[in-house]
């Protein structure tokens, strides 16, 4: 095994040291390695391997999730092996990351919580070692040397020195402020050749600054646990801890407010918990507790119940926005007010897109009544505040921005340290549905219409024409790399709202005939561009007109593409009603829409969970990262996202309903959560996203909306802007 690199420890003992931090500012994600799996048979972050004659036991090559032996609820990891002289076996428990987290974790002491059927001797235990997320490993220490027995039918703390994983070398050793801190897997593997199987209850992994002196248990607030029934489950909010050092909330449940169980664990951050009882006329009581880093338990908080109730197709639909309406409420960033890219993630990362989708899913939480009309005045007045002084490339804002300082954050490289002008469009869309909503006259909403009017006028959609007499808007403009990336918006795809928003543009307006030469435009490069990624000529000339499934798609590449096409530009623009030359979009959505839900009921690569009630392939998170799924093999891998199903609602009400209930009552014990449902599942795989998405619970929000009411369209659509800007394009009116 290769030894770590003095280059890639990491030097933290400054951070223990200072005043107001260390434990003082608990993050979850800084301390906890593992704490429950998401889904059920095996661990997603994991992998094993064996040779003959030692043995591991495994599920599809993944470590084994126990659910009947736990500390953590609801589950534990199981380790069972036989080692065997000639044999050898090895296992990583693999930290689960998300976009733009620095794995970074502060402490001395790895510690684990462990348990056997019947005791391990010392001389019994595997090997353990450490890799970092550039794949170097600490050496392979024997467990015999760091701990000793395990007694059978207990739970034992495990505490190693961290220190002591590293090299343990004089030069080493005389480093004491040398931490590894940037570990993607912990790893056990043989050790002695015993002949015996033995069974090790993994459970609660962490890495802290242990402090055996601390014996003080933090305090909760007793009262203020609050517990709101649905179909399904039971929501519980509750006060934060005003104790600087809590870890998690422990929730413990009862159904006869007598005997209380431990069901689940939440993190510091939120204080919500979704508890999924999967039964309709359900009552449950529930206390919580707060836990500090070194396991000191609070006492338990008063008790609140509640009991399920089958629940109609419309409180489904009011349900299901109210959750996901909460991701952009309670979660915002506290500066700035705009959407965070994904939580759990990194709380200064801003998505200027997923903010846009946010403030139209902000409207439809005051009309819904999820919050009051001056809560989401001042909401939305901090919003534009902070979008006057943010970072602006001609007008335009970059794709993501630091939530304190408005500063560009280049995620995807240096090259993308300037204006997004698709994100912005995606952005003003929701701005421009607001303003029309936000309209009495009181000073906080006339500051909203003023300042959404003055940050409308200043987007300089020509600027992003390249040329004067360019063809195509570009998608990026840098102050250092100009139009490096050099990537024309060509249409069938996701941004038709940035043409009729350029178009629109009452100071800064481009050609309205640039509809035509640029989002539908028939030119060599506007052919090469839909060939290129589509692989197909389906749609290369923007228009298609051939059947799939028995539907006839009028535009769109291959069969429409990934779900999101039909959402993102439509979330404010209404598409019922007209036509341009080429299409009635509302027509064709429905269509790809329903192309897309056929792909999922034929399955042509027998993914698990795919039929009539389970579709929805758009762009998601994935097993192996972010990436637009579609209705074609070459870009389907088993991947379920929700929101391409539940943001369909005005096209596809019943088969939309159908997965609703589905996604809800057969799978929400694993989908759903605090924020509604989570964002993507590949059954496949098993596998379940840790996260939720901006870019994708607002459309959910909002699209049912749009289904129930048609609120986000009559607003945008009233912008006196738009109308003539639709007129000279071309479009007329049209029955759907």
């Amino acid at each position: 095994m290769k030894f770590f690199s003095k280059l890639v420890l990491f030097q933290i003992a400054f951070f223990i040291s200072l005043p107001g931090i260390g434990i003082s500012q608990v993050r979850y994600d800084h301390h906890v390695f593992f704490a429950n799996s998401l889904t059920k048979e095996s661990y997603y972050y994991s992998n094993g391997s064996f040779t003959s004659p030692s043995f591991l036991e495994l599920v599809d090559e993944k470590i084994p999730v126990e659910e009947t032996v736990k500390l953590n609820p609801p589950n534990a990891l199981r380790l069972s092996w036989l080692s065997e002289f000639g044999g050898e076996w090895e296992m990583g428990i693999h930290y689960s990351k998300w976009r733009n987290q620095e794995i970074f974790f502060r402490g001395d002491t790895l510690a684990f919580w462990c348990y056997t059927p019947e005791e391990i001797l010392p001389a019994e235990l595997p090997r353990i070692f450490l890799k970092d997320v550039e794949g170097v490993t600490t050496p392979e220490l024997k467990l015999e040397e760091l701990i000793g027995a395990i007694p059978a039918d207990q739970w034992r703390h495990i505490k190693i020195s961290m220190q002591s994983l590293i090299n343990p070398t004089a030069e080493v050793a005389s480093t004491r402020e040398e931490r590894i801190s940037q570990i993607k897997s912990i790893c056990f593997s043989q050790a002695n050749h015993d002949g015996k199987r033995h069974t090790l209850y993994l459970d609660e992994i962490k890495i802290y600054n242990s402090n055996p002196a601390d014996k003080q248990p933090p305090r909760i607030e007793r009262g203020g646990l609050k517990a709101k029934a649905y179909d399904s489950h039971i929501d519980l909010q509750w006060q934060a801890s005003k104790e600087k050092d809590v870890l998690q909330y422990n929730v413990y449940r009862s159904f006869d407010d007598k005997s209380y169980q431990c069901i689940g664990i939440q993190k510091s951050d939120f204080r919500r918990y979704a508890d999924f009882l999967g039964a309709h006329n359900k009552k449950a009581f529930y206390k919580i507790s707060a836990v500090d880093l070194d396991g000191n338990e609070s006492a338990l908080s008063q008790e609140a119940s509640a009991r399920t109730f089958r629940m109609s197709d419309d409180g489904l639909l009011t349900m299901v926005q109210e959750a996901s309406f909460r991701y952009y409420w309670e979660s915002a960033h506290p500066v700035s007010g705009l959407a965070l890219e994904n939580i759990p993630g990194d709380d200064e990362m801003v998505a200027t897109g997923a903010s846009g989708f946010g403030i139209m899913a902000l409207v439809v939480g005051v009309e819904r009544g999820f919050i009051t009309r001056q809560q989401g005045a001042e909401h939305l007045l901090k919003i534009v505040n902070f979008l006057k002084k943010a970072d602006r490339f001609h007008g335009a804002w970059p794709h993501f921005m630091y939530g304190s300082t408005g500063k560009v954050l280049p995620l995807f490289g240096k090259y993308d340290n300037g204006g997004d002008l698709v994100e912005t469009a995606f952005l003003m869309q929701g701005l421009l549905a607001a303003r029309q909503y936000f309209n009495k006259e009181n000073e906080a909403e006339r500051k909203i219409v003023s300042g959404i009017t003055g940050l409308w006028e200043t987007v300089e959609w020509d600027w992003y024409r390249q040329e004067p007499n360019s063809e195509f808007l570009y998608w990026h403009w840098s102050p250092d790399y100009e139009w490096h990336i050099n990537h024309p918006l060509i249409g069938w795809n996701e941004t038709l709202i940035v043409y009729l928003l350029a178009i629109a543009s009452p100071t800064h307006a481009v050609p309205a005939s640039m509809y035509h030469t640029g989002w539908a435009g028939q030119s060599d490069r506007a052919i090469k561009y839909r060939q290129g990624w589509g692989k197909t000529t389906h749609g290369d000339h923007y228009v298609n007109a051939n059947n799939y499934y028995g539907l006839k798609l009028d535009v769109g590449v291959g069969r429409g593409g990934p779900l999101f096409f039909t959402h993102y530009s439509f979330m404010a623009f209404d598409p019922r009603g007209k036509k341009d030359r080429y299409v009635n979009y509302f027509k064709n959505n429905r269509n790809i829409a329903l192309i897309n839900h056929a792909y999922c009921v034929e399955n042509p690569l027998k993914y698990k969970s795919y039929s009539e009630n389970s579709w929805g392939l758009t762009a998601s998170d994935d097993p192996w990262g972010y990436r637009a799924h579609e209705a074609v093999e070459r870009n389907d891998n088993g991947t379920i996202t929700p929101t391409g199903a539940l943001a369909s609602f005005p096209y596809t009400p019943e088969e939309s309903m159908r997965a609703l209930k589905y996604f809800y009552r057969e799978l929400g014990g694993q989908l759903w959560g605090i924020y509604g449902f989570r964002d993507a599942f590949n059954q496949t795989e098993n596998w379940v996203a840790d996260i939720f998405m901006g870019l994708d619970q607002a459309p959910i929000t909002v699209m049912i909306e749009n289904y129930r009411t048609g609120l986000i369209w009559k607003l945008f659509m009233s912008n006196p802007e738009i109308q003539p800007a639709l007129e000279a394009i071309g479009f007329v009116a049209d029955a759907d």
